[in-house]
């Protein structure tokens, strides 16, 4: 990639940092940035998810007291995860590439929905809150797994079916936005090893990238109460959609 490349490459994930700490779908902005600055739809994808990694880990430091007391549940959901994470990666890596080309346009168009609708299940979930002390259901270990695997196979929007279905089984909103994240962590860190090893990364974007999302977390985060997300999601949304159609076109 040229000198121009990288720093538009550097500036969007200074951008996609910033929204995924005010409202999320970040993956949404960088990705096409990258399939449009010539990188194939495989390679733009398994960049995208080690660029954005460092973002995750500032999420589990930012969520530490609400992880007392679940180590248990921790490590239970971790390892749904961590094999939820595993499978998605090797199914994207062994798996044809005109295979995820036909899947890309209609993931990022259930991110997109997913990030519109993610207000109403908010609010939806806030209602129904408890303690959360109950046993955790069997249906809810099988589907963080499949939702795992959609995190290590493309990943967008994977922290608003994580809250989903974490505040479905849990009911407890707050702890599973916490978990969320974490859970999130695990399978960009397993995303990380693997595409790592033998995805085919472009690290010159990587090297750039990841610094510049980590940056772009932190600020967002500090702005995050002060300018409304209503806009943003709504921005994000719309582009989403466009990317989608846009990718539709080239089947």
């Amino acid at each position: 990639m040229s000198a121009l490349d990288l720093a538009i490459a550097a500036g969007v994930a200074l951008v996609a940092g910033g929204i995924n700490s005010i409202a999320g779908g970040g993956s949404l902005i960088l990705f096409p940035t990258l399939v449009a600055l010539g990188l194939g739809t495989v390679a733009a994808n398994v960049t995208n998810s080690l660029a954005q990694w460092p973002g995750y880990l500032g999420g589990v430091l930012g969520f530490r007291a609400e992880y007392r007391g679940q180590r248990g549940r921790l490590l239970r959901f971790g390892t749904v995860a961590l094999l939820g994470g595993t499978a998605g990666s090797v199914l994207l890596l062994t798996t044809p590439s005109a295979a995820f080309d036909v899947a890309v346009p209609v993931l990022v168009l259930l991110a997109s929905l997913l990030l519109a609708v993610q207000p109403l299940i908010t609010r939806r979930l806030k209602r129904g809150e408890d303690d959360g002390r109950g046993r955790d259901p069997v249906w809810l270990y099988v589907a963080l797994f499949l939702a795992t695997v959609y995190g290590g196979y493309f990943g967008g929007a994977l922290g608003v079916i994580l809250v989903g279905v974490l505040g479905v089984g849990l009911h407890r909103l707050k702890l599973a936005n916490a978990l969320k994240s974490a859970l999130s962590a695990i399978t960009a860190t397993v995303t990380l090893v693997i595409f790592g090893i033998f995805g085919p990364v472009e690290w010159s974007v990587v090297a750039v990238a990841a610094p510049a999302s980590l940056l772009g977390g932190f600020l967002g985060a500090r702005v995050a109460t002060r300018i409304p997300t209503t806009p943003l999601r709504v921005f994000i949304v719309v582009f989403g959609v466009a990317v989608s159609i846009y990718l539709f076109t080239r089947i």
